[in-house]
């Protein structure tokens, strides 16, 4: 076990900061720039292990890609640019990367491997597995488990309207990637809608894609010609919700954080802020490269317990574990439900949230699908279980700074896949 960095004692939190890019659009401003013809340019490109991973694997299918600490250049060849990759694909620990770059290399004309580590491994993988065939792909899983390693070899893809079992932008933006190349239309229906950022973005580069709310659907014709494009990546609200959070529950507290994506598809934890009554403001409210950005100025709160359910998962689902641990500060009972996704994710973070919160003192219960969390427990410091999970690892940092006590962590350098500074900047706010 790792001890904090950080002081036992609870100090006030102060100041502002800007947290890192937004990882999914940083994913798919390099998968797209690689489509398109031309150069795309990137500010705010987030340099964490994940996005590394969708570089390289670009990389080795012959895209020129540059990057340093303030851009990345993507020197696109256009949809029929990529060429065979001399090894697997490896995607580390990405699922994103996994999941969306399926979607583009069911429709090529080599075969490609792809593999990952062991967490990405035992990830699900049918629920793109089965969409792609239905498109005409011959897509496997090498230990026919529905896991990755996966085997693509070409084949000819075809429009297909497929209602998806699950809202995930991963499987809906497989699928429409997959419908780039596809003959006709291709449309995704969802049981609510989950983060559109593939939907802005292609149409952004100049593919023929709408979105339906009322239908929840997003539908796209094939072989368009993309165009590369300038993105200014905004910052990443499921890494700004670890400020948000340890600014209302740190007493004396008050944070700015800057230019936060607030997509109203991924802004799901601010309303959960509101409904425990957390005092949250907006601020420089404007658009960034067809994202909603805004400044947000969090203080220190009494918060209560709330339900949280339905249509509002999908828009936080990365951000539950620290809603999680904000509902053990806060007083009476809070519910999540409707969150079995969460199963399956870096670790199964039902149970990983559970043992590490009744590790520090806190009154929760598991469900199949979320949990029951009695608040107002005096919370202590532990020994958490990280589970190589980053979000793990970061939601209970941020308990440790207004709980009783020091918590360490088995695996600290986890963050690095989403936030390779984040310790550092919890440091620059602490009032010593």
């Amino acid at each position: 076990m790792n001890p904090s960095p950080f002081s036992e004692k609870i100090m006030p939190l102060k100041g502002e900061i800007t947290v890192p890019g937004d990882k999914s659009i940083s994913h798919r401003s390099v998968m797209f720039g690689s489509l398109s013809k031309g150069k795309t340019f990137i500010t705010g490109f987030l340099d964490g292990a994940d996005c590394r991973s969708t570089i390289a694997a670009f990389q080795k299918m012959g895209i020129a890609i540059e990057k340093d600490q303030n851009h990345v250049i993507v020197y696109g060849k256009g949809l029929e640019g990529l060429s065979q990759p001399s090894s697997a694909l490896d995607m580390g620990n990405s699922g994103t990367t996994t999941r969306l770059i399926s979607g583009i290399l069911a429709g090529q004309s080599f075969t490609s491997h792809l593999t990952g580590d062991a967490s990405i491994q035992k990830r699900p993988m049918g629920r793109i597995i089965d969409p792609l065939t239905q498109m005409g792909a011959n897509i496997s899983s090498d230990c026919g488990n529905q896991c990755a390693p996966l085997t693509i070899r070409p084949a000819t893809l075809h429009g297909i309207h497929y209602q998806s079992p699950v809202a995930s932008a991963q499987v809906k933006s497989c699928v429409l990637l997959a419908g780039l190349y596809a003959e006709g239309e291709t449309t995704v229906t969802e049981p609510a809608i989950s983060r559109d950022h593939t939907e802005r973005m292609l149409r952004s580069f100049g593919a023929d894609i709408q979105s339906n709310a009322m239908e929840k659907s997003a539908r796209i014709i094939g072989h368009p010609t993309l165009i590369g494009q300038s993105i200014q990546v905004p910052s990443d609200i499921s890494s700004a919700a670890y400020f948000l959070a340890a600014g209302l529950i740190t007493p004396n507290s008050e944070i700015l954080l800057h230019n936060v994506n607030t997509n109203p598809t991924r802004a799901g934890i601010l309303k959960v802020i509101q409904d425990m009554g957390g005092s949250i403001k907006y601020e420089n409210q404007h658009i960034v490269s067809g994202e909603e950005v805004s400044d947000l100025i969090v203080r220190t709160s009494s918060l209560t317990g709330c339900t949280i359910e339905g249509d509002l998962i999908p828009t936080l689902i990365d951000e539950i574990p620290m809603i999680a641990v904000l509902a053990a500060f806060a007083q009476g009972t809070t519910y999540i439900r409707d969150a079995k996704e969460l199963r399956v994710k870096e670790s199964d973070r039902i149970q990983s949230i559970t043992e590490n919160l009744l590790a520090m003192g806190a009154d929760i219960t598991a469900t199949e699908d979320g949990m029951i969390i009695r608040g107002g427990k005096p919370l202590h410091g532990a020994s958490i279980q990280t589970h190589l999970d980053h979000r793990i690892a970061m939601a209970f940092t941020i308990a440790g700074l207004a709980c009783d006590g020091a918590i360490s962590l088995d695996h600290p350098d986890c963050v690095d896949i989403s936030y390779p500074n984040f310790y550092e900047q919890v440091q620059s706010l602490i009032q010593e």
